[in-house]
């Protein structure tokens, strides 16, 4: 991301379709255009009066291995793989419709959305995105684990800089791994965008005991045994830690803000991703960078939005 950018909605709607995780239900996401400021809205087409509700650290819920936004009675989860597609291809404004409570599943990644939002195209707004700059250190944490965001170094200008270390206990069959990369539209697409959900086969088992994802296959997450993923190849060696950074950017995200610093979380999750996003929108409050932003230059289309990003760390 550059350190200064104009606001961005699709060029015309897309959708997605499959079954939730959680509750085995198909749904059917269908993302189109909205205006300057609108943010991500979320509808729940399938309730009566179509309640929306905005996507943001306000009207984020904390529960256990998925993230849940909800306004009233309008409840939506597994967010967390639509909005990191969202963020990091830089779609800021659309109206994404679905017709029930939670987001599919899909492959266990981003990477649905991600092809839907390329096919649909860009518009560049005509009002400035609002961005965070991070100036001082901010630190959570539980126990042994925590999150850290700190200004860029010297030699990175502008974008955000992720770096994820994964370790388990020694009990698990998850080798310890660390990723790191600079978001942007293509290099996320290329790195991290296919990295799947995971989990052990003790951890499957018990889900499924629970009545939980009874209906989830070993083709639609990755699942390990002592032997590696169960009936599936990975797509990257550390995998798990590329898919952690997807969460992360999809929890980020609800902050509705750039981020231009260095985020690194040790062996962090959903609900430390949380307080890191509320703290962000502290500080961007204190930076008086959560009011309106001026006004820019006038829409204009792009027909190949998503190829000719930056690259450079």
């Amino acid at each position: 991301m550059s350190v200064s950018r104009n606001e961005h909605t699709i060029a015309e709607s897309c959708q997605v379709s499959g079954r939730g995780y959680w509750t085995g239900q198909h749904v059917r996401v269908v993302i189109s255009p909205a205006p300057v400021g609108t943010g991500v809205q979320l509808v729940r087409v399938d309730l009566p009066d179509q309640p929306t509700c905005i996507a943001s650290t306000s009207n984020r819920r904390d529960t256990q291995l998925r993230t849940i936004v909800q306004n009233g009675h309008a409840r939506f989860e597994m967010v967390e793989h639509l909005m990191a597609a969202l963020y990091a291809m830089e779609i800021d404004n659309c109206r994404v419709e679905i017709d029930g409570e939670e987001f599919p599943g899909l492959d266990g990644s981003s990477h649905a959305y991600v092809n839907a939002l390329q096919h649909a195209g860009l518009i560049v707004q005509a009002s400035v995105r609002r961005r965070l700059v991070i100036d001082r250190p901010i630190r959570v944490e539980r126990g042994n684990r925590w999150i850290q965001a700190t200004p860029l170094s010297p030699t990175k200008k502008s974008g955000t800089h992720f770096e994820y270390r994964l370790r388990f206990n020694t009990d698990t069959p998850i080798a310890a791994q660390t990723f790191s990369f600079t978001c942007t539209p293509s290099c996320f697409a290329r790195e991290v965008s296919r990295a799947r959900t995971f989990v052990t086969k003790s951890q499957a088992e018990s889900l499924r005991a629970q009545g939980v994802a009874q209906h989830v296959t070993n083709q639609e997450l990755l699942v390990f045994d002592e032997h590696g993923p169960v009936d599936n190849k990975l797509r990257y060696q550390d995998e798990c830690a590329r898919h952690k950074t997807l969460d992360l950017i999809g929890d980020l995200s609800l902050t509705g803000l750039d981020i231009i610093g260095s985020i690194t979380s040790y062996r962090g999750g959903h609900s430390l991703n949380g307080l890191l996003a509320q703290r962000l929108v502290e500080l961007a409050a204190l930076q008086g960078m959560m009011g309106p932003e001026s006004q820019s230059h006038t829409n204009q289309a792009s027909s190949c939005p998503f190829e000719s990003d930056r690259d450079a760390a």
